[in-house]
């Protein structure tokens, strides 16, 4: 999927609905405390209260309503599980 189609614009259209009737605002934005990944609070008004979404740019530039994933730590096989000087190959 492309970036530009989960744009912010597109992404609080999506889930919030864009119109006079329910004008939507943007509460918050700025970085996460613990890894500077942009967010953005989005709020609007419905029948039943107020409504506010969380919104998360990813790497690829787009926009989500879930956090991006933290890359996980690499190991190597070889040289976690094979003493010095060991073959394998037998």
């Amino acid at each position: 999927m492309r970036a530009a189609d989960n744009s912010l614009h597109s992404l609080v259209d999506k889930w919030l609905g864009l119109g006079l009737a329910n004008p939507v605002r943007v509460m918050r934005f700025g970085h996460t405390p613990a890894n500077r990944r942009r967010y953005a609070l989005v709020q609007t008004r419905r029948p039943t209260g107020m409504l506010s979404v969380f919104f998360f740019r990813h790497d690829n530039g787009g926009w989500c309503v879930f956090p991006p994933t933290e890359a996980s730590p690499a190991m190597r096989f070889a040289a976690l599980c094979m003493p010095q000087g060991c073959d394998c190959s037998e």
